[in-house]
């Protein structure tokens, strides 16, 4: 389980994590929602140890890792997958390049990393496009390469940051149809950030509802969107 006690973060005057206590369990597909400047990209980057913050605890299980330095802050944050809105990936390196990436960083041998990016190529089902230059594929390929890179090093946790807002309604199903399934096959424990209500509801159990740096609204998807009790979860919802 991943748990926040108390996280805050200020930049300057502007206050973008307020107190903010959360926790996400084990094996499930968890949302963050809310409107943009609720504080959404700090939560993500302060989660996943890519920020500090300026007060609070950060727990993954009994481990505390917000205090996490050098090595031990690498070696964490490697146990850990994220895909972003705009992909990430490197132009100047084909699909598979890309998706070998983290494991040449890690070190390993190149025929572990061939494997390892052919089993990944298959996986998020663009075997057909191993060789393939980026400005050769469509966004919703873009974001299978994204996928497949960020499970490279077999992760314990999947960070999807607004993971499909630059993609069609038919390719956003898809890509959800994709992280549903490598969710159920990996047991891994998903975490998508998203300003998008149908994302949640399409695959989200779980929800925390974001406003003003604060956690204003959390449980079950389909209490929520039964009985918004916040202001804030009531127009996420259109109530």
């Amino acid at each position: 389980m991943i748990i926040l006690k108390g996280i805050s973060k200020k930049y300057a005057a502007v206050c973008a994590l307020d107190q903010v206590d959360l926790k996400i369990p084990d094996g499930g597909i968890y949302g963050i929602i809310g409107k943009s400047g609720a504080g959404k990209s700090t939560l993500l980057r302060t989660i996943s140890l890519l920020e500090e913050p300026d007060s609070g605890e950060i727990w993954y299980g009994d481990e505390r890792v917000d205090t996490l330095k050098g090595r031990e802050l690498l070696l964490r944050r490697r146990r850990m997958g994220m895909i972003f809105q705009n992909f990430n990936l490197f132009s100047s390196r084909d699909v598979t390049g890309n998706i070998a990436y983290p494991l040449e960083i890690a070190g390993l041998h190149r025929k572990r990393i061939n494997d390892r990016v052919e089993e990944l190529l298959d996986m998020v089902q663009i075997k057909d496009k191993r060789g393939a230059r980026l400005r050769e594929l469509s966004g919703g390929q873009k974001q299978r390469v994204a996928i497949a890179r960020a499970l490279a090093a077999n992760p314990e946790v999947l960070f999807c940051d607004e993971a499909t807002s630059a993609l069609d309604p038919q390719t956003t199903r898809s890509i959800l149809g994709l992280i549903r399934d490598l969710h159920r096959k990996l047991g891994i424990t998903v975490v998508i950030i998203t300003h998008q209500m149908e994302v949640i509801r399409e695959i989200c159990e779980e929800l925390a509802v974001l406003d003003g740096g604060r956690i204003v609204e959390q449980g079950k998807v389909d209490a929520i969107f039964a009985r918004p009790q916040t202001l804030a979860a009531k127009e996420l919802v259109n109530v």
